[in-house]
């Protein structure tokens, strides 16, 4: 997965646990693509402060991700979904049998996740 999308989706998942502080020097530089010195300025900071807070933050989200999964999950489960909507979106009349058994087969690893 990209670096930016796997950033994207930890603070997606998690940057409600970050202070504010960070949430807002991270979603910055993150989601709003401000380069550091930007960021630096605006706020203040040198921008050796805002390259070491979004080292931190990048750790403390990958640290809750090994504890929790949860961006694992959710990305098991979309392609999961995606896998299903490809089979029932195929009409292949022949193999209706087969379909009906890779979608019975996939919901139940999706329960089994959830």
């Amino acid at each position: 997965m990209e670096k930016i999308v796997l950033q994207g989706l930890l603070y997606d998942f998690y940057g409600e646990l970050l202070t504010e502080h960070q949430r807002q020097v991270y979603e910055d530089v993150v989601l709003g693509d401000l380069s550091i010195s930007e960021i630096a300025q605006e706020r203040g900071i040198s921008r050796q402060g805002v390259h070491d807070l979004v080292k931190r933050c990048n750790r403390i989200l990958e640290e809750y991700e090994e504890k929790l999964h949860l961006v694992a999950k959710f990305v098991s489960i979309r392609d999961k979904v995606g896998r299903i909507h490809d089979l029932v979106e195929s009409r292949d009349t022949e193999a209706q049998g087969q379909i009906l058994s890779q979608v019975a087969e996939l919901s139940s690893q999706i329960l089994e996740e959830l």
